[in-house]
């Protein structure tokens, strides 16, 4: 009787694993591009990778069995040739303004609600006033990132030429030098600051942060024209996640919310 039992114990075992591998097998690989960009990708190139995106892809693999979503790194100065090349299929958070409209894609409206701010040292008499003229500030910037107050333009040459910059590949590293005075003045993500001031409450009286925007984000997921879905498809498992519960608490854990409804486009 004992025997009978492990057989078909172990039958079930065996039936489930294969049944699982199935769904695997048949399910078509869509491949994500990612670079760092706290707290939406953090470190990708790594064994594990953190920050919002590795979690919506492993919701979305939970949420569905037709597709299986998959990370692949790249840079921030080589993902939209990586994504012609197709050497991903889609990369998510991408606003319009950063310089890929040229590119033969597909897009999708990811109706995430972002912005990028500045920060200063905080100091006696200093106000929102100090964030109105820019042009004698001393930045610290994150390489290759598009900024608003340089018109989005992210040439290396074109910011040294024109302001006085900095580049690193840290926002924590930024944000210390403007704490000992190395620069006037960092550019990062509210999103990220709030993450930043919620591990490190002690700095949150040193900096000062601008209610000036430097950008507002309009992420779009982009999609290769010859991608496994297109931007409506994407949307609509996007939606599925919403409308179950999962996504928005998704996106409260990195600071982030939603607006509008759901909207794609080619």
């Amino acid at each position: 009787m004992i025997s009978l039992l492990r057989k078909l114990f172990c039958g079930v075992w065996w039936y489930a694993l294969l049944s699982v591998g199935a769904v695997q097998a048949f399910a078509q690989e869509v491949k994500v591009g990612a670079y760092h960009f706290p707290p939406y990708a953090i470190k990708p190139e790594t064994a594990t990778p953190g920050g919002l995106l590795p979690e919506l892809l492993s919701a979305l693999n939970s949420s569905q069995t037709k597709y299986h979503f998959s990370l692949v790194p790249t840079s921030v100065t080589r993902r939209y040739a990586d994504l012609q090349s197709a050497r991903f299929d889609l990369i998510l958070f991408e606003s319009p303004a950063w310089g890929w409209q040229s590119i033969p894609h597909q897009s999708a409206d990811l109706h995430i609600e972002d912005a990028e701010v500045y920060v200063a040292r905080q100091e006696a008499g200093r106000d929102q006033r100090y964030f109105l003229e820019l042009a004698d500030k001393r930045f610290a910037l994150y390489s290759g990132y598009h900024y608003g107050f340089a018109g989005f333009n992210s040439d290396p040459d074109y910011l040294k030429k024109h302001f006085k910059v900095t580049f690193t590949y840290s926002h924590d590293s930024n944000l210390l030098m403007v704490q000992r005075k190395r620069v006037d003045l960092t550019i990062v993500a509210r999103s990220y600051l709030a993450l930043y001031f919620r591990d490190n409450p002690e700095y949150r009286s040193q900096l000062l942060v601008s209610e000036r925007e430097d950008q507002v984000y309009r992420h779009r997921a982009l999609l290769r024209p010859q991608a496994p879905l297109d931007g409506a498809q994407l949307r609509h498992l996007l939606d599925d996640l919403k409308d179950t519960g999962v996504l928005m608490p998704l996106l409260q854990r990195y600071q982030l919310s939603m607006h509008g409804d759901s909207a794609t486009s080619h």
